[in-house]
């Protein structure tokens, strides 16, 4: 049992970010990776990073779930650095058996699940040229990669943690989305396929009858792009359009802490550059 001390347990999906110093995204914007040893280690591994730091500091035994344990191992000393406890599970959301492992062993060694925050991210579809946008030339990978993300991914996870959170009557299931869980949009050129995320808010919908067993369901849309890395060596992006990882967190934070009597089940957050959000 690493969660010695029997502390809440969060666990972070998408604890790190393609957006990260050596993030397949920042690679294929900016031809190599970047270097974020000016960076504070609040924007490193962007929101993902965040949420993981900020729980930890709240007093959650954390666990960072991603890919690859070494895209994490970075973010985990960071947090053993700040006095927070956490462990990193492999993780892969297009497949069951792989969900079902790595929840058994946070069960395992951390405990049943208080707080479950589902934040991955996909690549697939970046790399297509502008000849490429219409639909019918976007290939099946695409498709199948936003599925196991946006349907089948979330659908498995939330089972893997309900009845842990219904025997204690109490938790929280926080989504992070984007503005195409809103409506559905062309996609550009240097963008996945996002209107499955729609479906990620109707699954928040969806369970949020499971509030009357003391469980808390909340969408999060980020409305805008999200400080990171790879995001800082973008062309064209205004700095006062980029979004702060950690108050971002900082609202997820909140809904958890929020008391029964008025719980949240979506918000959206925007820059306040922006003029407001967009639909």
């Amino acid at each position: 049992m690493l969660n010695k001390s029997a502390k809440p347990v969060a666990v972070v999906i998408g604890a790190t970010s393609k957006w990260q110093a050596d993030g397949a995204n920042t690679k294929l914007a900016t031809g190599a990776g970047v270097s974020d040893a000016d960076l504070p280690v609040s924007v490193r591994w962007s929101l993902g990073g965040a949420l993981s730091q900020k729980f930890a500091k709240e007093g959650f035994f954390t666990v960072l779930a991603t890919r690859r344990s070494a895209n994490a191992e970075g973010l985990a000393q960071a947090i053993v650095d700040q006095g927070g406890e956490c462990m990193i599970v492999e993780m892969d959301l297009a497949s069951r058996e792989s969900i079902s492992r790595a929840f058994a062993r946070v069960r395992e060694e951390a405990g049943d699940v208080d707080v479950l925050i589902y934040n991955p991210g996909y690549l697939d579809g970046r790399d297509l040229t502008p000849e490429q946008e219409p639909f019918e030339f976007m290939p099946d990978r695409i498709f199948e990669t936003a599925q196991a993300v946006a349907v089948s991914g979330p659908f498995h996870v939330v089972k893997e943690v309900l009845p842990g959170m219904r025997r204690k009557g109490a938790g929280s299931i926080l989504f992070s989305n984007n503005k195409a869980s809103l409506r559905g949009r062309r996609r550009k050129t240097g963008e996945s396929l996002y209107y499955p995320r729609a479906m990620v808010r109707t699954l928040a919908q969806a369970l949020a009858e499971e509030s009357v067993d003391g469980i808390h369901v909340a969408n999060v849309i980020v409305d805008g792009p999200i400080d990171s890395p790879g995001v800082r060596a973008l062309q064209g992006v205004r700095p006062e359009d980029i979004m702060d990882p950690m108050g971002i967190a900082e609202a997820f934070h909140y809904l958890h802490t929020q008391p029964r009597s008025c719980w949240t089940y979506e918000i959206q957050l925007t820059p306040a550059s922006r003029g407001g959000p967009s639909y």
